[in-house]
């Protein structure tokens, strides 16, 4: 309950039981003001160990955290911990960081439609307790999400209009969410990988993919997998990348070999070019010349 509802109930409950001395007597009047001191200390420590978010509304008997249409560029500080429904719904939040809720061990559910929120940090989602019913992120700015960002979350989740870019890691996140069935159609792709055979990316910058604008679960469910666009896609790249090494290593040693053989023909033009070395008279030439 509120702090205000909780102080006036606990002083008309005082005032309705202390003031009437025949009732309870000298000592029974003591003890009922010792107890009212009690449960307003109380009720003072529940409100400043609870304190609710700068620009958010916090009722307290349903551990509700509405911090809907508030201006917040960010996830706000102080969340109580014992939070079960928070709204930062139609706010400019831009991204998540992975401690946002990692106190919030009884949240039950979480919207974040309707903002800006174009990154999720690595396990931004994954310290959501077991207890998550609903999480919302639709209307927002996401492109891209992985399996380790959403953790092992198993609550109902929303992400129709959002600018998805439909590839592996895409696919293997949708498999993985509990999607809400009424707006699984709504996950679009605004672009997507490109397959082999798809043309060129130098000659078309601009291109989308062949999927782009289509409905990624009923992509899937014809057959298409991008998770073997992507192997075949990397094959091709591994291929032509060791050609392009192979064909390095051939010219590297051709010009090698060449240079080797110029070298060699100058050594030896070099040789051929010196004077032949004088045959020097020995001593048994000498003693047939005397005789």
């Amino acid at each position: 309950m509120s702090g205000d509802y909780g102080e006036a109930m606990c002083t008309g409950w005082c005032e309705d039981r202390c003031t009437s001395r025949g009732r309870w007597g000298g000592k029974g009047a003591n003890l009922c003001s010792w107890l009212c001191l009690l449960l307003l200390f109380a009720d003072l420590w529940g409100q400043t160990s609870s304190q609710c978010p700068e620009s958010c509304h916090c009722a307290w008997d349903t551990a509700t955290v509405q911090c809907s249409d508030a201006g917040l560029r960010e996830i706000p500080e102080g969340i109580p911990p014992e939070t079960v429904s928070l709204h930062l719904e139609r706010n400019y939040i831009r991204n998540i960081p992975e401690s946002a809720f990692k106190d919030l061990v009884h949240l039950q559910d979480l919207d974040l439609s309707h903002n800006r929120i174009d990154s999720l940090a690595s396990g931004a989602l994954r310290h959501l307790g077991p207890e998550l019913r609903l999480l919302d992120l639709s209307h927002n700015q996401l492109r891209q999400a992985s399996r380790e960002e959403f953790g092992s979350t198993r609550a109902k989740t929303r992400l129709y209009h959002n600018p998805w870019h439909c590839d592996c890691i895409l696919q293997e996140l949708m498999e993985t969410l509990n999607l809400e069935p009424e707006t699984v159609n709504g996950i679009i792709c605004e672009s997507s990988v490109r397959g082999v055979g798809e043309g060129s990316r130098w000659d078309d910058p601009g291109s989308q993919g062949e999927h782009a604008g289509q409905p990624l679960v009923k992509l899937l469910d014809s057959g298409v997998n991008f998770c073997s666009m992507q192997r075949k896609t990397t094959d091709v790249a591994m291929l032509v990348t060791m050609f392009i090494w192979f064909f390095m290593v051939i010219v590297y040693v051709v010009y090698y070999v060449r240079q080797n053989q110029a070298e060699a023909r100058r050594h030896l033009e070099y040789l051929k070019s010196l004077p032949s070395p004088h045959k020097t008279p020995t001593e048994t030439d000498t003693l047939s010349t005397g005789f």
